[in-house]
């Protein structure tokens, strides 16, 4: 649908958009080319508020995609859009609790604020000065810099957001915290934690989960594959009293969406001549089993939310094969597929180079797992992922759950 459309639409309920540079809009605007559903018969509204670059304007930068989840379950999806220039914690904090109030007017059953970074810390502000806020999901909240260009005011990151969440009025809040993100000093799911439970309000403190990392994370196709549901479950829970957990299971098996041929199903025997080959060695627990067990089968999964799984049908000498599947990425456009490819052993490495196709890279683990490395056909483009060991019986129960079929 063509942005005018939703412009007018937007319009018709009273939103905010306002012409901007770069093609960007300021104010209220529609997160996603579909048309809103309107107070009356949505879910709820969710506005999200991007971060603050001192290097670009985050006004041009993707909605994040968790927040399909929301959309696709009855929810009008917003952005609250800035200039970096006018973007300040009181003025957009201010502008924001105005907006929200318009939409509190126009009989929205929920309202929902999230935000990413400088975002999340809008959100949690904006939850303090106005009962008009129903949850706020703030992903990697951070306002004032990195330990590595910002060291003066980077723990600040920390000691003003406490005393927001302490402040909050009646808002329940969902907070992520990310591994390896440079704006984060550290310990505030601990505290962030103990401050919320002394309030009494519904509350979700997801610290440092695991495959997630780096300040950007929530933007990923994984944390829409492991957290979208949750949420959204979040999201919705009116009634909600005390701590709120997440247990995502996306990525714990090979899940039906997963592509796989029948050849899987028969009995393997090229483990242990390809570990042999690669210079690796059967962890202790694995020397018991069966040689299944000791591992031809790995299975993990992308950045982008693609599962990914590596099955070596055999060996000789330095040269193998294997089947390479990966699961469908979150658009349309990208469905599950398998292939069989044929590779070698490479100083401890597995390499798969074919003309045409992307070069996959897999080195051993000393857990018995893999981490893996995709290397787009142009050689632009990597992506690094990690797997672990299967056995059949992963397989064999995965299948019998998607009707005994293989494909």
């Amino acid at each position: 649908m063509r942005r005018s459309l939703l412009a007018a639409r937007a319009l018709a309920f009273g939103l905010t958009m306002l012409p901007a540079r770069q093609g960007a809009a300021l104010g209220l605007d529609p997160a996603f080319h579909r048309p809103l559903i309107g107070p009356e018969r949505a879910e709820g509204v969710v506005v999200w508020s991007h971060g603050r670059s001192l290097a670009g304007e985050d006004s041009t930068t993707p909605t994040p995609p968790y927040l399909r989840v929301l959309r696709d379950s009855g929810w009008d999806v917003l952005r609250f859009d800035r200039l970096r220039e006018d973007d300040s914690l009181g003025r957009s904090t201010r502008l924001l609790v105005a907006l929200t109030a318009r939409l509190k007017r126009q009989d929205y059953h929920r309202i929902v604020l999230a935000g990413q970074s400088f975002g999340g810390f809008l959100a949690l502000m904006a939850a303090d000065d106005t009962d008009n806020v129903d949850a706020v999901i703030a992903t990697a909240p951070a306002a004032f810099g990195d330990f590595q260009d910002s060291y003066s005011t980077w723990r600040l990151n920390a000691t003003r957001l406490y005393p927001l969440l302490a402040r909050v009025r009646r808002a329940r809040i969902m907070l992520f915290f990310f591994h390896d993100d440079d704006f984060d000093p550290g310990g505030r799911g601990i505290e962030s934690r103990a401050i919320l439970a002394r309030r009494g309000l519904g509350f979700a403190v997801i610290d440092q989960p695991a495959f997630l990392e780096g300040h950007w994370i929530a933007s990923s196709g994984l944390f829409l594959r492991r957290f979208g549901d949750c949420v959204r479950d979040f999201a919705k829970d009116d009634g909600l009293a005390g701590e709120f957990f997440c247990h995502p299971s996306w990525g714990d098996a090979p899940s039906a969406a997963l592509r796989l041929p029948r050849e899987l199903l028969r009995p393997p025997t090229a483990a242990p001549a390809l570990l042999a080959a690669i210079g690796g060695s059967v962890p202790a627990a694995a020397a018991t089993r069966t040689d299944a067990a000791a591992g031809d089968i790995w299975y993990g999964f992308y950045p982008n939310g693609r599962e990914i799984l590596l099955a070596i049908e055999a060996v000789h000498g330095q040269e193998l094969t294997a089947i390479y599947a990966i699961g469908p990425g979150i658009d349309r456009n990208e469905p599950a597929e398998w292939s069989r490819r044929t590779g070698r052993c490479d100083g401890g490495d597995m390499v798969f180079a074919q003309s045409g196709h992307s070069t996959l890279r897999f080195r051993l683990r000393d857990d018995g797992g893999l981490a893996a490395t995709w290397i787009s056909p142009d050689g632009k483009t990597k992506m690094k992922g990690g797997l672990r060991r299967i056995d059949r019986l992963d397989l064999a129960t995965r299948t019998a759950a998607n009707g005994g079929q293989g494909q």
